[in-house]
């Protein structure tokens, strides 16, 4: 396990450059780069209309409306003509628009498809102690609020900008041609205005990385609080969670009327400066036209460009708060696909013919934290078929030894052999579908009772049948109304927890693996339901090799041997009989909770 590699989620320590932020976002739009360029082609269809459109306003006015030496017949005729043309082009923007805004969609949807895929698997492959170090509502913020930030800026940004750049490039060429002086006064507000839109971009920035850290820390929030809901009105604290949500919310809020407030200030400036430029152009366009320099054509034109110049600077202020927020969800998206999985896979991984069989531990040593080794020195083996037995406190390291089978985790020191194979040289795919692991709290997918058993693997009626007989789900699932096809889980029929153990064994029996885990399957189950696991247990150990960790003296006295933890070591290893010989640590455990049993059945016989 690599300590050093971890991932904070700290959204005001994330900071890539723009450029390679580019870079990473057209690896996910290159593949459609064919829509891309059509949505181009459109733009420069959209930008060449629309700067034709004051050009004949010109013309108008200049040739026709107020030329002195043409017929008003000629003059009207020419008038038609020219709004025939305006609204031919106009009618071509339009249709180009319109298509422009369907393939952007398009694409838009397929690139966002592809990252949001992305993330998702990356997510689901990264190693487990990831989750430890993020809360799982803002892993949600990833996959949702920042992919459609992406989205947005990509569908109503990119292209726009593209379009803008390319329209103000041919508004200043056509305004040097008309007058250079007029467009020389036009250009001296320029570098102001690039100093404002500089200040704007890297304040605003800043703002959106609050907002997105804010927001991620209420989804967190949410997320807890509401898997939490049953302890926390058992406890009434209600109150108190109000409050800290309260906090939470007055952050974000906060800093939402901080992004507020640069927006706000950006906004009036471009106006200001649109207005000063309109100022000096009206005054020394008419003084040019006074002394017979410029037609009132050509100042009219003028004037429409100007116009047509300053309406993207005015619209981006809101492309621009688009633009950052999106880049701000980009950071976070490509510093969490950054993320590796500290795991080693061989180039080369091994899928060993037969199925596994034995088990071996050796010298192995672990530890979550730094310093705070959760097993030390564990060395054991357990032959093909055979079960073994756990037992031991909370924390001594039972469940440590699962999760370093299931290679959830990789040990500092020593080697895991399952088949006499190295664990880190298996292909860890192949690994997992060897192991069926049964654990106290079972996950209900939503969906049918077939569904839960299957994890959607192909199964016969007549396997489904013999599985549901095995874990001792008959009676239950007879009873249903629609048999195995009734839907569990959310907006479905919930399970009790003795229930929810006999299904978790119906699902090992389908997978048919060749190592069997137990931990805790038995635990907070009544009696009735255990006597139920105790033989979906008997049908799920059958021919395979088993590592049981249990509390209760029945399921741990059908072990072969058994291993007694504490404090990350094994202390004792032998039978049921002969630890109790041997008066140590195990009788002292099993004393406890037979002592605890008898003043259970104390208890309920006075309440009776």
């Amino acid at each position: 396990m690599n300590h050093e590699e971890k991932y904070t989620d700290d959204d005001y320590s994330v900071r890539m450059s723009d450029l390679r932020l580019w870079r990473k976002l057209l690896g996910f739009i290159a593949p459609q780069w064919r829509w891309v360029c059509l949505a181009v082609f459109l733009s420069l269809v959209i930008t060449c209309t629309s700067l034709v459109l004051p050009r004949l306003v010109q013309v108008g006015l200049d040739h026709y409306i107020l030329a002195g030496h043409m017929d008003t017949e000629a003059k009207m005729r020419g008038i038609g003509e020219l709004s025939f043309v305006f609204l031919l082009l106009v009618s071509v923007g339009f249709v180009a628009n319109f298509l422009q805004v369907l393939v952007l969609e398009w694409t838009g949807q397929r690139t966002m498809h592809a990252l949001r895929q992305r993330l998702f698997s990356h997510v689901m492959n990264l190693n487990l102690s990831f989750f430890h170090s993020i809360p799982v509502g803002k892993l949600v913020t990833r996959l949702t609020n920042d992919v459609q930030n992406l989205y947005e800026m990509f569908t109503s940004v990119i292209i726009t900008l593209f379009n803008d750049g390319v329209r103000l490039v041919g508004i200043l060429a056509i305004l040097f041609w008309m007058n250079w002086r007029l467009a020389l006064i036009l250009s001296a507000t320029f570098p102001i205005m690039l100093v404002i839109t500089l200040w704007f971009g890297r304040l605003s920035r800043n703002a959106f990385r609050r907002i997105r850290a804010h927001l991620a820390e209420i989804n967190a929030f949410i997320q807890e609080s509401v898997s939490g809901i049953t302890v926390i009105q058992l406890f009434l604290r209600e109150a108190d969670l109000g409050r800290r949500f309260g906090r939470l919310n007055d952050r974000y809020r906060d800093a939402a009327f901080y992004q507020i407030h640069v927006f706000g200030i950006f906004v009036p400036l471009i106006e200001v400066m649109n207005s000063i430029a309109m100022a000096l152009i009206v005054w020394y366009g008419g003084g040019e036209i006074l002394r017979q320099h410029m037609t009132i054509g050509v100042l009219a034109a003028f004037i429409s460009y100007m116009r047509l110049f300053f309406q993207p600077l005015r619209e981006l202020s809101q492309k621009y708060t688009i633009v950052q927020s999106a880049m701000t969800s980009a950071e976070r998206i490509f510093d969490l696909l950054e993320v590796r999985d500290s795991l080693p896979v061989p180039e080369k991984s091994m899928i060993p013919r037969n199925a596994p069989g034995s088990i071996e531990f050796s010298g192995v040593r672990f530890e979550y934290e730094p310093g705070r080794p959760a097993i030390r020195n564990v060395s054991f083996f357990v032959n093909a078929g055979e079960t073994l037995a756990i037992v031991g406190a909370t924390g001594s390291g039972k469940t440590t030894i699962v999760n370093l089978l299931e290679r959830f985790y990789d040990p500092l020191d020593g080697c895991i052999r399952v088949g006499g194979e190295d664990l880190r040289e298996l292909d860890l795919h192949w690994l997992r579908e060897q192991i069926g692991l049964v654990m106290q709290d079972v996950f209900i997918v939503p969906g049918s009772i077939r569904e839960n058993i299957a994890l959607d693997r192909p199964i016969s009626e007549e396997r489904l049948e013999r599985i549901v007989s095995l874990s001792q789900l008959s009676g239950f699932v007879k009873n249903l109304p629609d048999g195995p096809n009734t839907r569990i889980g959310e907006g479905g029929m919930n399970l009790s927890a003795g229930q929810k153990q006999l299904l978790a064994f119906a699902r090992v029996l389908a997978r048919d693996p060749g190592i069997l885990i137990l931990d805790e399957a038995t635990a907070n189950v009544d009696t009735e339901t255990e006597m139920l696991i105790e033989r979906a247990i008997q049908a799920a150990m059958a021919h395979r090799t088993s590592i049981v960790i249990a509390h209760r003296l029945s399921t741990i006295r059908r072990a072969d041997r058994i291993l007694v933890m504490d404090g990350g070591r094994i202390v004792e290893q032998g039978t049921h009989e002969e630890l109790m010989q041997a008066g140590g640590l195990y009788q002292h455990l099993q004393t406890l909770q037979n002592g605890f049993s008898h003043v259970g059945e104390t208890v309920e016989a006075e309440a009776g």
